[in-house]
């Protein structure tokens, strides 16, 4: 439950802040200047936070649509990701906001017309198809009920066929999206990890047979499904334990009528990685066979290798090559 609502004095009066502020009617609403003044101030607790978190209703003035990180992408040349939001519901250990952001409140910005209007600029002028994918800095479902901007963005992208959009999610947030049609130029993509490793170090996240669930549903209904396995975390039953995890999606989903499948090491840059050895002293998951390399910390060379092999074979038993992308 939010119990502060801290609120750019600028968009007080948006009619998106009041619509989500009246979700919240015991809130307490805090006027600010800007939304760094509290998310970015110092001594705050991150792991604190976490356990209670405020939202920031604020408006993003720059920056709204950016390249994305190079390798990252599902087979087209023009990609960029944007952030409705910034931090999540969930609490998956692995995740680097945690490293990369010294709060745990949540921060929605409110100016969704200008996030579309950046979107169709950028589509408008690219030659080949654009991607635009939302869920890098939040989860792009798991808020909808409060915030509304994916029913908002499918509206918009509806009727511009040039842009495609992946939403990429953990959450069961999907009644908006079974109660309309599909657009072709949208992709619902579900991160996907096995059980054991869902249960230890996804937490608050729906467990990954309600994820399948809800991709079951999504495909019946028509729209685009995706699989992204990415993160992959090493373990000494990894074969064993993706195995089970791909056995159990493909009996489920329609193998043939999945968009596409991306899947990517374990990774983080080394100033995230330290903050949240930190904030996790104990976490097992940052004790054993990670190596830094190039101001990065990951998996050495011969296990990452090894886990893309095995998760590759594994996934062509099932799927085409053609739709299968691993993030570099």
């Amino acid at each position: 439950m939010i119990r502060h609502i801290y609120v750019e004095q600028e968009i007080a009066a948006h009619p998106r802040t009041r619509q989500i502020c009246n979700k919240f009617p015991n809130a307490t609403i805090i006027p600010c200047d800007r939304y760094t003044s509290v998310f970015n101030s110092n001594a705050q607790n991150f792991r604190l936070q976490k356990k209670n978190p405020s939202l920031i209703l604020a408006r993003k003035h720059q920056n709204r649509v950016t390249p994305t990180p190079a390798g990252y992408g599902i087979g087209s040349t023009q990609n960029y990701y944007f952030s409705h939001m910034l931090n999540c519901l969930y609490d998956c250990r692995y995740c680097f906001l945690q490293g990369m952001y010294r709060s745990a409140h949540y921060v929605v910005f409110v100016n969704y017309d200008d996030f579309i209007d950046d979107i169709r600029n950028i589509a408008r002028e690219s030659i080949d198809p654009s991607w635009f994918f939302s869920g890098y800095d939040c989860d792009s479902l798991a808020m909808e009920p409060v915030t509304g901007f994916i029913s908002y963005a499918l509206d918009q992208f509806a009727s511009c066929p040039s842009a495609h959009l992946e939403i990429r999610t953990k959450s069961t947030q999907i009644r908006d999206l079974l109660a309309r049609d599909p657009i072709e130029n949208a992709v619902i993509a579900y991160s996907l990890t096995p059980d054991t490793i869902a249960s230890a170090l996804e937490h608050k996240a729906p467990s990954v047979e309600k994820r399948i669930n809800s991709l079951k549903k999504l495909q019946n209904h028509g729209w685009k499904v995706g699989l992204r396995l990415d993160p992959m975390i090493h373990s000494a039953t990894f074969k064993q334990d993706y195995e089970t995890l791909l056995d159990n999606i493909f009996s489920q989903l329609d193998c043939t009528n999945i968009h596409s499948v991306s899947f990517g090491s374990f990774r983080l840059p080394k100033g995230f990685y330290k903050k949240m050895v930190r904030l996790y002293p104990r976490e097992r998951l940052f004790a054993t066979d990670l190596t830094e390399n190039n101001s990065m910390v990951s998996y050495g060379t011969e296990i990452e290798q090894e886990c893309k092999s095995i998760l590759e074979a594994l996934l062509l038993r099932h799927i085409s090559k053609s739709i299968l992308f691993p993030c570099s």
